[in-house]
């Protein structure tokens, strides 16, 4: 795909939780650009299918599973990476969970450990481990995927909301760690019709309480991280871009 704007020849991109949903289509434009790619999710049979898209496109791609909520294989998956390709220039942090609960009472600490460790303390970890990597050698861009619960928390979802804020948080003090070699920022992402929109009601799945009365498709968010990832967005850093549909 010809892009003056958004070449990506020669550059490789790994993306966590990018067998499917918001990852695989940013995996995907990444690669229909010129990128290589990695792949890395829980299940080895989704990532292999994804990295295997990603080929047919005529790119290489490593499938990698890993979960990034445990922070001793995270620096596997950082050394696979730069065994496979030799750096990282871009890394997408984009693997969360959402659990809704009841109420607060109920949230049990085993699940509210498990939404602080796949939304912020994986990231977190893997910031570290290839931001450093890349401060060190020829720059890079690091993009991490919020949501706009971080500014609009919901009584359903408060662990997820703390821990998406503490992601917004972090990539303000990433960029200011790595600069100026390396450019960290966010995209907080509104309600998108990812696999989990699967469990929606019909209504929620054509509407939605927004500016634009609809939840987003999955391409849609890609238009915000090809700009972050390129050199278009080369005095951006440490910002978090909304792209929620102007959600109130």
């Amino acid at each position: 795909m010809s892009d003056a704007l958004f070449d990506f020849s020669g550059k490789v991109a790994l993306i966590t939780g990018g067998s499917r949903g918001l990852g695989l289509e940013m995996a995907k434009a990444l690669a229909s650009r010129g990128a290589d790619i990695v792949i890395a999710s829980r299940k080895a049979d989704a990532c292999e299918a994804a990295a295997a898209e990603v080929r047919n496109l005529g790119r290489r791609a490593l499938s990698h599973p890993c979960h990034v909520g445990d922070w001793t294989a995270l620096a596997g998956l950082a050394d696979a990476a730069y065994a496979e390709f030799g750096k990282v220039d871009i890394l997408i942090n984009n693997a969360g969970m959402s659990p809704l609960a009841p109420s607060s009472a109920d949230v049990t600490e085993a699940l509210f450990d498990k939404v602080i460790d796949v939304n912020f303390k994986g990231p977190f970890r893997l910031t570290a481990l290839v931001g450093s990597r890349m401060a060190a050698g020829e720059g890079g861009a690091i993009i991490n995927i919020s949501s706009v619960g971080a500014i609009r928390p919901d009584p359903s979802y408060i662990p997820y909301a703390g821990a998406k804020a503490a992601l917004n948080a972090m990539t303000e003090g990433f960029a200011k760690e790595y600069g100026p070699k390396v450019r960290v920022n966010g995209i907080m992402a509104g309600p998108f019709l990812t696999d989990i929109a699967k469990a929606w009601t019909p209504e929620a799945r054509e509407t939605a309480r927004n500016a634009l009365g609809r939840p987003g498709r999955p391409d849609e968010i890609v238009t915000a991280a090809l700009y972050l990832a390129s050199p278009a967005s080369s005095f951006t850093t440490g910002s978090v871009i909304r792209c929620d549909g102007g959600t109130p």
